[in-house]
C-alpha cells in the first residue's frame, strides 16, 4: 500500500515535470569545465548519488565539503539541490561561487527563492502545489525522491545520447570497497 502511495505520488511530480530538462541540465553539464554538486541533509545524499553517476559518465565532478574538493572557479558549474531555494548554507556556497565567476543551477521545488533568484538556471521538480503534506512521506521525502529519479533519468539520458557502455562506467566505479 505505502509503496504504491510514493509511486504515485513520484510519478505525479515528474510527470509535472518539464520534459526538456535532462536536455537543458546535459547541455548544461557539458558546457561546464568542472562540475560542483551542493545540498543540506537528505538533498545532500542526492547531490552525492548524482556526483557519482556524473563522474561513472566521465564528467569532473566534486562535492562541495569533501576534504579534497578543489577551488571552484570561472567556467565551473555549482548545481544546488534545494528543495525551498532558501538553505542559508547553499546561499552563502552560492554568493561564493559567483563571486569566483562559476555558473549557478538550482534543483528546486519553486521557480522563485533567494537561490533561483542567483541562479543561470532553475530545474523545478513539480509544481508547488503538489507538496503539500503527504501521509508516509514526510519532511521533503517527495522532492528527494523526486529528484532522485529526475537525476537518474537525466544519467541515462546522457548515457544514451552519448553512447556510453555500461562497461566503460564500470571502469570508472570504485574498486577499493
Amino acid at each position: 500500500m505505502h509503496q504504491q502511495l510514493i509511486f504515485d505520488k513520484i510519478s505525479g511530480i515528474l510527470k509535472a515535470t518539464d520534459d526538456s530538462y535532462d536536455k537543458s541540465l546535459t547541455a548544461l553539464l557539458d558546457g561546464a569545465k568542472r562540475i560542483f554538486v551542493a545540498g543540506a541533509g537528505r538533498s545532500g545524499l542526492v547531490a552525492r548519488f548524482f556526483a557519482m553517476r556524473l563522474m561513472h559518465g566521465g564528467y569532473e565532478v566534486f562535492v562541495v565539503g569533501e576534504i579534497v574538493t578543489p577551488s571552484i572557479r570561472q567556467g565551473d558549474l555549482l548545481l544546488v539541490i534545494s528543495g525551498s531555494g532558501e538553505t542559508e548554507t547553499m546561499i552563502a556556497f552560492a554568493k561564493r561561487a559567483k563571486e569566483l565567476g562559476a555558473d549557478l543551477a538550482l534543483i528546486s521545488t519553486k521557480s522563485s527563492s533567494t537561490l533561483g533568484d542567483m541562479s543561470k538556471v532553475v530545474f523545478q521538480i513539480g509544481t508547488p502545489e503538489l507538496y503539500g503534506k503527504v501521509v508516509g512521506m514526510p519532511m521533503g521525502t517527495t522532492f528527494e525522491l523526486s529528484t532522485l529519479v529526475f537525476l537518474e533519468a537525466t544519467i541515462s539520458h546522457v548515457i544514451h545520447e552519448k553512447g556510453i557502455p555500461e562497461e566503460e562506467m564500470r571502469t570508472r566505479h570504485a574498486n577499493l570497497e
